[in-house]
């Protein structure tokens, strides 16, 4: 064998191994290409869920949102801030709101309005009991947090009595509301010109009791004031709640009270804004002590019914 054969027999099996190694790589590369088709046909071919149109649009539908009364803001008008913004801190008004539920996991503070006849027991280190309960009309409701109050007007024995409670105080002992209604207006200091009739109420009267989710009645009695000197000039204020506060004006009281009177006030949205609170952070306040105020509802209701309930006596 001469050496141009020998030479071709030494190089046929390295051709043989390139052919191989070519072809193995080749079948690899396909092998691999095919699942990654096979895998863009298979999503194709999946079923996809069919999406409703109300949960294509709301992603947080699924989410569950507390729903929080709107008359909260009027039931418990202390737990909104004081609108004047010099005046607000919100680490002191979360700390407030705070102490606020743990005083009424205390003590059980009752709905009420402005115009509600309500009875109030509290310490009295100089009464016989060591303690006083005093009977009267809400004629006022004001200030926030743990400042906020109410005033009580009852006449006893010919004389008017007024007593101003801290809705917080921790020497209250118990709060009662004998007749839940609303007046007219917001305020009742009127009261103090008007008859004593209207500001006579009975030491010992017996609560009325109004059925669960029943709407608070208004009352609407106007009250008749004594002639004058008063102590404010009612005829500024727009009252609704006085019947004969025309009897007694001259044409220099009508006369001063149109010069006074501001009716634009009612249009001007900046000045309704920065005396009140806005809606969204209402609701963020409620939503943060919505859970306890609800759980305390409950809690007093069960009480209610416990109360109303009377034991059958056993018949012989």
């Amino acid at each position: 064998m001469n050496l141009s054969a020998r030479i071709l027999v030494n190089r046929l099996p390295q051709q043989c191994a390139y052919k191989r190694i070519a072809q193995f790589s080749l079948k690899s590369a396909e092998h691999a290409a095919a699942p990654a088709v096979e895998t863009d046909k298979d999503r194709n071919n999946v079923d996809t869920p069919t999406v409703s149109p109300s949960q294509a649009t709301s992603p947080a539908s699924s989410t569950r949102k507390t729903i929080i009364p709107s008359n909260y803001r009027f039931v418990y008008p202390e737990f909104l801030p004081d609108p004047k913004i010099e005046w607000r801190n919100s680490i002191r008004e979360k700390l407030e709101r705070l102490d606020m539920l743990d005083r009424r996991r205390q003590i059980d503070l009752p709905e009420f309005y402005v115009g509600s006849i309500m009875a109030v027991t509290s310490s009295d280190p100089h009464a016989t009991g060591k303690s006083s309960r005093f009977v009267g009309i809400c004629i006022s409701r004001d200030r926030c947090g743990l400042r906020a109050r109410f005033i009580l007007r009852n006449v006893i024995d010919h004389q008017g009595m007024e007593v101003v409670y801290e809705l917080y105080d921790p020497t209250i002992q118990k709060v009662e509301v004998l007749r839940l209604e609303k007046r007219l207006d917001d305020s009742l200091f009127y009261l103090r010109d008007a008859l004593p009739e209207y500001s006579t109420f009975d030491e010992n009267m017996e609560p009325e009791q109004l059925e669960d989710g029943a709407v608070v009645p208004v009352n609407d009695v106007k009250v008749v004031l004594r002639p004058r000197p008063w102590l404010e000039r009612w005829e500024r204020q727009n009252l609704r709640g006085v019947a004969n506060i025309d009897q007694y004006l001259k044409d220099k009281h009508r006369k001063s009270a149109e010069r006074v009177q501001k009716p634009w006030e009612k249009y001007d949205l900046m000045m309704q804004y920065r005396s009140s609170i806005p809606e969204e952070e209402q609701k963020e306040i409620f939503a943060e002590v919505h859970t306890e105020l609800h759980t305390l509802e409950l809690q007093r209701r069960r009480n209610k019914r416990k109360r109303t309930f009377v034991k059958p006596k056993q018949l012989a």
